[in-house]
């Protein structure tokens, strides 16, 4: 087990997020990373000063390896707390209370049955599950809890056991459409995803209530500590309740955000204008899910977005910036778009023959269509003055932009173009960069 803890993790700047793509846990919506467990982990990363990476893993068992290798920090999945998972991981203190539920279909005249017949014709007691077939994952707590209720009925259950990259809400499916006739789920997905299937029933529960919680290494007890103070506190409990209401109460929204094309999780969408961004990124030979990136950060896809200083459209191109591509705020969205490219392609000549590796090159770029290559280099002027590398972004030339708020700094020889708020550039890059590997992770 990797020694890693939270000193170490406030020493890197950034913690990993083990967690899995689903309704409740994480998921992207128009470009947006959304999820109970993912915000709530990202609030607690903003407010430790920490970059927050998402690592998606279908599979428990797999993130409980990768967390003891020192690859994740917290697992985030709705994770029910077991004694067996003690003798593996750390826990926190409890987000939420659930219990374990059968998924089942409901006959497909339901609708015309009356209330008796229907009961009548559904599981309503474990011990009615004897030789059923039911499919779990092998390393979930639901395999666990279906060997155990054999005993306590004492009839065997046809336990079937899913391949790892086959995930609860998967399954939840895979009953809904008839593949399958019985699965386990937690009463709180379970309920979630009834509103999706109206054809599922999800009433008779198997289990006593458990505990739902985060998982951290047996040796990050400090990170645990940590972790367990911030969920106490007033404010986070209110975002805590907050964040249950709009995941497991608020099912229209969330259905409505779950289903739509726009979501990862049934489609590849990002936005409107995916077609039109990945015609023009083949032209600057950017991978079209970075210029998503880009403009998700500068408008929100929103082609009517105009910032205080007049940049306008999707690209939030300035005026001058605009005019000297051919465009001003009467263009179609596609326009904008194109000039945005131009931009960045005029960018990417700009700095191919200083930045040599090519995704370095890319965070050059990023910071100068958001702030103009003349403050880059200057902060790259900076870095050569502070011995840091002036041909890479993080931990270097990144670092030396922030200092051009200060005058010793920006009033350095060969240093031209003066004050700049530097954390804005800073910002900028690490956020495209973080959304883009959102982006990777859920849509191809």
């Amino acid at each position: 087990m990797v020694n890693r803890d939270l000193h170490s993790i406030l020493e890197s700047g950034k913690i990993t997020l083990l967690t899995e793509n689903s309704s409740t846990s994480y998921y992207l919506y128009k470009g947006q990373p959304l999820g109970y467990d993912y915000e709530l982990v990202k609030k607690f990363a903003d407010d430790m000063g920490l970059e927050l990476k998402v690592e998606v893993i279908d599979d428990v068992n797999r993130m409980f390896e990768l967390l003891n290798e020192g690859k994740g920090d917290i697992i985030a999945c709705n994770l029910t707390v077991t004694q067996e998972r003690r003798d593996l991981i750390n826990f926190s203190s409890p987000l939420m209370e659930t219990r374990q539920v059968l998924v089942q279909r409901k006959p497909e005249d339901w609708k015309k049955m009356s209330k008796r017949d229907l009961e009548s014709s559904l599981i309503r007691s474990p011990i009615e599950m004897g030789a059923k077939s039911i499919y779990v994952h092998e390393y979930s707590s639901f395999n666990a809890r279906l060997r155990s209720l054999q005993d306590e009925i004492g009839q065997e259950i046809d336990i079937r056991l899913a391949s790892g990259d086959v995930d609860s809400e998967t399954l939840i499916r895979m009953v809904a459409e008839g593949l399958i006739d019985y699965t386990v789920a937690d009463e709180n997905v379970a309920l979630l995803n009834q509103t999706y299937y109206p054809q599922l029933d999800v009433k008779t529960g198997i289990s006593f209530p458990q505990q739902i919680a985060f998982g951290m290494r047996l040796n990050s007890d400090s990170l645990r500590d940590v972790m367990d103070i911030w969920l106490s506190q007033s404010s986070n409990k209110r975002r805590i309740a907050y964040l249950y209401d709009k995941y497991y109460r608020s099912m229209k929204d969330q259905k409505d955000r779950a289903l739509s094309p726009f979501s990862s999780l049934v489609g590849q969408k990002i936005s409107g204008y995916d077609e039109e961004i990945k015609k023009i990124s083949e032209t600057i030979g950017w991978d079209w899910r970075m210029i998503a990136a880009l403009i998700y950060q500068e408008s929100r896809f929103n082609p009517d977005a105009r910032s205080w200083a007049g940049a306008f459209g999707l690209m939030q191109l300035m005026p001058q910036t605009g005019k000297r591509f051919g465009i001003d705020t009467t263009q179609t969205e596609s326009e904008n778009i194109r000039a945005g490219a131009k931009y960045l392609q005029f960018l990417e000549s700009f700095w191919k023959d200083k930045i040599q590796n090519p995704d370095e090159r890319r965070k050059f770029v990023l910071a100068s269509y958001n702030v103009g290559p003349g403050h880059v280099l200057d902060a790259q002027k900076i870095a050569v003055h502070l011995g840091f590398d002036k041909s890479i972004w993080d931990d270097n030339v990144a670092d030396c932009i922030v200092l051009k708020t200060q005058a010793k700094y920006y009033q350095l020889e060969g240093v031209k173009h003066g004050y700049c708020r530097g954390e804005q550039p800073f910002a900028y890059v690490r956020n495209i960069m973080s959304h883009y590997e959102h982006l990777v992770q859920n849509i191809n």
